[in-house]
């Protein structure tokens, strides 16, 4: 048992232990901004890799406003985009020997949201795409025509689905049925313009018999704004077809408690226009703005293993795999009937 000397002492020491902890974190080295994984120490440690692609990449400008990278993919100066980035306007095209050049856009793929743009400009190196995928974990370097990358991240999931931004035929469904039972219409959504009322009974979803609001639900979770479903329709004792155009609920119809994309943007910055719907897409943890998509994403070896095709949230962008990237470039050339060269 401690004499009573000693607990004045003992008290003395556990208060000050505190005070001597704070003390050594306060001494413990902070990592300089420069050395995050996105500073400038940091990315001109990536600059070989720049070095290497920055050729084959444009910067695209609408009226003189950076809205997306594009990547060469051919040396007759085909490129290619993300194609929601591009808007109405005069298009031009920064490259990396600082030279600004007009651009024109050839065709889109809705599906994959990419743009088939030509750059009027002679000499552009195509991007050298990877053999093989991606693992887990692995350097993911975002390059531009600067001589360092942009930002670089690691992937963080292999390719896979990503599904659509919810699209909605525009009715409520009265939970008292157990059938798929409409209770009201929402105005300016495709069941109003297309005559569905209240009281009608959904019975078929394009040509599938449905007895529950979730196989609709569900059903119709898989399909984009602007996707045409037929439905069969019971008002009384007759049934008739209706073709609903789906929509999404825009903003101005949805409170920023409701509305998830608001929700997204007010925790997270800015992300993509469009952001879902891709049938496959690799994640990876770089931080990119929208207009930084459709660069390339590449290896420490310089090769491009996919497309960045979006900012998803904070955490996430997406980019095509390279092997989706040529089959759809393939299919672009050959629908607007363009000779590889």
């Amino acid at each position: 048992m401690p004499s009573l000397t000693m607990l004045p002492l003992a008290f003395a020491l556990a208060m000050s232990a505190p005070a001597v902890l704070a003390q050594d974190y306060s001494r413990s080295p902070a990592l300089p901004r420069n050395s995050y994984r996105n500073g400038e120490q940091t990315l001109r440690a990536f600059a070989p890799v720049s070095e290497a692609t920055r050729y084959s990449i444009v910067k695209l400008n609408v009226n003189g406003t950076t809205v997306a990278l594009g990547t060469v993919v051919d040396t007759n100066g085909l490129a290619l985009t993300k194609a929601s980035q591009i808007k109405k306007g005069k298009l031009t095209c920064w490259l990396a020997v600082e030279k600004e050049v007009d651009a024109e856009v050839l065709g889109t793929d809705e599906e994959e949201d990419l743009a088939l743009v030509r750059v009027h400009a002679q000499g552009l190196k195509p991007i050298q795409w990877a053999a093989g995928g991606v693992t887990i974990g692995q350097w993911a370097v975002n390059p531009g025509i600067a001589e360092t990358p942009q930002a670089v991240g690691i992937i963080s999931a292999l390719s896979h689905r990503i599904r659509p931004a919810r699209a909605l035929i525009g009715v409520e469904f009265d939970f008292r049925s157990s059938t798929p039972k409409i209770e009201d219409v929402i105005p300016g959504f495709g069941a109003e313009k297309a005559g569905v009322k209240a009281g009608d009974v959904i019975v078929a979803l394009d040509d599938v018999t449905v007895t529950n609001r979730e196989q609709i639900v569900e059903t119709i979770r898989d399909f984009r704004e602007g996707h045409l479903v037929k439905l069969r329709l019971r008002r009384a004792e007759k049934e008739f077809d209706a073709e609903v155009r789906l929509r999404g609920a825009r903003s101005a119809e949805l409170s920023a408690e409701v509305d998830p994309r608001q929700r997204q943007k007010r925790l997270t910055g800015e992300v993509s226009q469009r952001a879902e719907g891709f049938e496959q897409a690799i994640e990876h943890d770089s931080v990119l703005p929208p207009w930084m998509c459709g660069g390339p994403l590449v290896n420490l070896d310089g090769k491009a293993v996919g497309l960045n095709i979006a900012r998803a949230d904070r955490v996430a962008t997406y980019a095509l795999p390279a092997r989706l990237v040529k089959q759809t470039l393939d299919s672009l050339k050959s629908k607007y009937k363009l000779a590889a060269k």
